[in-house]
């Protein structure tokens, strides 16, 4: 079974936009500046851009404030042909923790990593069908290497026919779309960190520094 292309897909929905003389409104769900930069220097040549942070998976509070106002900070300072705003999420890490009970000891990317896309995603789309502004969403999350851009859409998807507003596909890694994020990154001088945000995936990055000592 061929596996979908998810980048291919979002180029079909550029080009009729184009084609249509429309323009979107998007809510992006943004895990942290240095990821959204990309997507958000690529789509906002197309879209009308609302960036959604929303992320009780970040366990430290003094983590959590610095990776909203370097998410602000970065729409402020990056050009963009459409415009861009910033809507702050409620800020629950013990939704988080109720969600992943039993889930502390799963690896990084399993189990308990598709729970957390669930419980921010479904937030999302939440947020985006009540808002009624807004045509679709979609997830920067896509653009790391280390997630999985097929269940991040499949839940994703799933968010939105659920709340009955459709989900942008994407796999933003594509067409060196991390690469350009880690570009973006140095340029703006972007506050970048090494792990998710969460405590388990926190402890996990230091175990491994540690094994290499």
């Amino acid at each position: 079974m061929n596996r979908r292309n998810y980048q291919k897909e979002l180029e079909r929905f550029l080009l009729a936009w184009e084609k249509e003389d429309r323009i979107p409104h998007l809510l992006l769900h943004a895990c942290c500046a240095p990821c959204s930069s990309y997507v958000l220097e690529y789509l906002a040549q197309y879209m009308q851009i609302t960036v959604f942070f929303y992320n009780p998976n970040i366990t430290r509070t003094e983590e959590y404030r610095k990776r909203v106002e370097e998410e602000k900070r970065l729409i402020r300072e990056l050009p963009a042909k459409y415009p861009v705003a910033f809507l702050e999420g409620s800020y629950e890490p013990e939704q988080f923790f109720e969600a992943v009970k039993g889930l502390e000891k799963e690896p990084e990317g399993g189990k308990r990593c598709e729970v957390c896309f669930k419980l921010r995603l479904e937030e999302a789309a939440r947020i985006a069908a009540e808002n009624g502004d807004f045509d679709f969403f979609t997830t920067s999350l896509t653009i790391s290497p280390l997630k999985n851009a097929d269940l991040l859409n499949e839940v994703g998807e799933a968010a939105g026919e659920k709340y009955g507003i459709p989900f942008l596909p994407s796999d933003f890694k594509k067409k060196n779309g991390y690469k350009r994020s880690i570009e973006l990154s140095r340029e703006y001088d972007l506050y970048r960190q090494d792990y998710c945000g969460c405590i388990f995936s926190e402890r996990e990055r230091q175990l491994q520094k540690e094994q290499k000592g």
